[in-house]
């Protein structure tokens, strides 16, 4: 069983009141991940089933992940399974239209296309909020994001909290950069920089207009990344080209990722705004 979740690309974030919760305004975009759930084969894969009441319950190193056909360790997406309880171990093959790794969302995508199809395939009957919260706790646990899922669930530009955020429907070009990763885990451990974070996002979120176009908030955007000092050398200079072509260009968070509205054939890539959320292909 195939599923999707579109990219996303967040503009602002800061921690929220607690460890596992975050605010921010994101973007969900066209690029995207999908992954195509399976049982596992071979003699140790899926050798469980429910007709066999005595046998050892498959555990999380029975399950196989792949990415682009390569086996890899995909820690989000393989506790995500564990939460699952799943009756026979997984295959989970990922592709990613997305670089991983530099702020496209991508292990949140997979993690959250995994469970929606994972569910379709071993028919568990679970509900989608069950099956949000399940990818949200993987992606806290692994320390790769923190609220990605809830965009990528929705679709469109979504401002606020994974509890009562607002969506807004936007066709927008987005053009992308990328020029290398940001290890997300050792961001979010870096005390002085999540501090910054919490006092400039929390103020640029609150001084957000009550309906946000995407030039609006990539202009704040970049404000927010100077003013906690993530930018590199090839993202500031990326955000000048596109300014001197008369656009609005930012840094995603995290990565060493340039994003950018209101221009044609600047940055390398273009997508849009994905209008719906993850679902079954």
């Amino acid at each position: 069983m195939r599923a999707f979740a579109p990219g996303s690309v967040t503009a602002v974030f800061a921690p929220g009141e607690t460890a596992d919760q975050s605010k921010g305004a994101s973007v969900a975009i066209a690029d995207g991940v999908v992954a195509d759930v399976t049982l596992a084969e071979g003699p140790d894969a899926g050798s469980s089933t429910t007709d066999e009441p005595d046998a050892e319950r498959p555990t999380a190193d029975d399950h196989v992940v792949t990415v682009g056909g390569e086996p890899t360790d995909f820690e989000p997406v393989e506790l995500a399974l564990r939460k699952l309880d799943l009756p026979n171990a997984a295959r989970v093959d990922v592709t990613a239209e997305v670089p991983i790794g530099r702020g496209f969302g991508a292990s949140g995508a997979a993690t959250l296309a995994t469970v929606i199809a994972a569910n379709a395939e071993f028919d568990l009957a679970m509900s989608r909020e069950d099956l949000l919260e399940i990818a949200h706790r993987a992606e806290v646990e692994a320390g790769t994001g923190l609220g990605d899922v809830f965009v990528q669930h929705r679709g469109g530009l979504v401002v606020g909290d994974g509890g009562d955020p607002r969506k807004f429907a936007r066709e927008t070009t987005i053009e992308y950069s990328s020029f290398g990763p940001i290890a997300t885990e050792e961001a979010l451990a870096d005390e002085d920089l999540m501090a910054r974070v919490q006092r400039e996002g929390t103020a640029l979120l609150d001084a957000l207009p009550d309906d946000p176009t995407l030039a609006d908030l990539t202009r704040e955007s970049w404000e927010f990344a100077q003013a906690i000092d993530l930018p590199t050398a090839a993202v500031r200079e990326a955000v000048e080209a596109v300014e001197s072509a008369g656009g609005t260009a930012s840094m995603a968070m995290v990565g060493e990722t340039v994003f950018a509205v209101g221009v044609e054939g600047v940055l390398e890539n273009q997508t849009e705004v994905c209008p719906e959320g993850a679902e079954l292909q």
